[in-house]
């Protein structure tokens, strides 16, 4: 099945609605030209997060906005864009996201016959996708902080991201810095969850100087509605920082009852990714209870002096549509699309190769023979011991410092070298 061009098809009240029309209006765009496919499979219902879904369509819209408004590939080759909601089936496999998520990765390969694919997100679906890859030799650009997706030394397998292997440290490095070593945890059961909180007590025992104290609390994620009696343990414990380790849904939970029950604003608490980044939402939630709190994310804002001339682009673009300044989720998959752009026109031949004539192969081995011209300059996906197919970009800790703010303002607050407000420690000295 070929994407709809039909914007009007769609249900422009739910985030895959809109998600696919925005697919169908590029696309139609793009009529009369040759195209080539690539899939965004990615969650954009329940129980999945249908918010970073959403962005991250508007991302590889935007990328492809930008290969059609530039001349497009090899002299007029368009992207053309399969959208697929990796949440379709869950209900009909019992629950499981897995199962859901891979079923829709094979229909865009197999019966799309896609180049490649981008967008997995949650790590509940993202390494039973990246079997499925490389099962099928379908490369795929995942968006999901799993290190293990990519350590795992997959050919078919590459990312822009950040993962837990480098948010992970900076968090240690930074409650070191600051004197906060009694920790308390409050983590959901999912993947996500426990391997950050893993993670973290490995690398809170192996730092430096005086001992980590963490208590830590695991919930399950589906089941849970009240993490109150865990937060009046937290109370009695006194810690230094709550490590919310929630995740859609559940990390707006643990926020808003931590401020119930009067550990907030008192009492300095730590995200372990960045969906504060998504502001109007936030502050929707959030209220007050919101101001302090601190998250890694990359070093990305629309007014960072790094920014190159493609990432000033998508900034323009990205707030020209939407009348707000852009997450990282979103400029993620444009940094994909435009990557295997670049990939594509760099390929031997006058035109762009077709699956059916090894593109995927082909795609595959040009990516790995050069750096890309990125919204942060050069990136490359080397076989790093460390970072296979990987390349991150550099990890920051940011913080509201006051109610309402959005990513145009925000602070920077860690590491030092690219901090650009002190650190506030509510209840404390910073």
């Amino acid at each position: 099945m070929t994407q709809m061009t039909d914007p009007a098809r769609y249900d422009l009240e739910t985030p895959e609605g809109r998600a696919q029309a925005e697919a169908a209006a590029v696309n139609a765009a793009a009529a009369g030209s040759p195209t080539v496919k690539i899939g965004v499979v990615t969650p954009l219902s329940g129980p999945g997060d249908p918010t970073a879904g959403e962005l991250s369509v508007r991302g590889a819209v935007i990328g492809a906005e930008y290969v059609l408004e530039h001349g497009g590939i090899k002299g007029g080759t368009q992207i053309e864009l399969v959208v697929r909601n990796d949440q379709e089936t869950v209900a009909l496999d019992g629950g499981t996201m897995p199962r859901s998520a891979v079923g829709a990765f094979a229909k865009v390969a197999l019966i799309d016959e896609v180049l490649a694919v981008l967008g997995p997100w949650h790590l509940r679906t993202a390494d039973r996708t990246a079997d499925a890859a490389e099962r099928l030799g379908v490369p795929l650009f995942i968006e999901s902080a799993d290190p293990r997706v990519t350590a795992n030394k997959r050919r078919m397998v590459f990312r822009t991201f950040t993962s837990i292997a480098e948010r992970v440290p900076i968090l240690v490095d930074f409650l070191a810095a600051h004197g906060m070593r009694r920790v308390s945890i409050l983590a959901a059961d999912t993947v996500f969850g426990l391997t950050c909180a893993d993670t973290f007590e490995q690398a809170a025992a192996a730092a430096p100087g005086e001992p980590f104290d963490v208590q830590r609390f695991d919930f399950p994620q589906e089941a849970t509605d009240d993490v109150r009696p865990e937060l009046r343990k937290i109370q009695e414990f006194g810690p230094d920082v709550i490590l919310n380790i929630g995740v859609i849904r559940s990390n707006h939970m643990i926020l808003q009852q931590a401020a119930e029950v009067g550990l907030l604003p008192g009492t300095p608490m730590l995200a372990t990714f960045q969906w504060p980044l998504r502001s109007a939402d936030f502050w929707r939630q959030a209220g007050d209870a919101g101001n302090f709190l601190v998250w890694p994310a990359s070093q990305f804002s629309p007014t960072w002096s790094g920014l190159t001339e493609i990432g000033h682009w998508f900034v323009r673009r990205y707030t020209e549509k939407y009348g707000m300044l852009p997450p990282d989720t979103a400029l993620n998959t444009f940094t994909d699309v435009t990557i295997i752009a670049q990939a594509l026109e760099a390929m031997d031949g006058p035109d762009v190769p077709s699956v059916a004539d090894g593109c995927r192969e082909q795609l595959v081995a040009m990516l790995e023979s050069r750096a890309w011209n990125t919204w942060r300059g050069p990136v490359a996906f080397t076989r790093g011991d460390t970072h296979w197919h990987h390349s991150p970009p550099p990890v920051v800790l940011q913080q509201y410092q006051e109610v309402g703010q959005d990513i145009s303002n925000l602070a920077i607050v860690y590491p030092p070298e690219h901090a650009t407000h002190a650190y506030i420690r509510p209840g404390g000295p910073s």
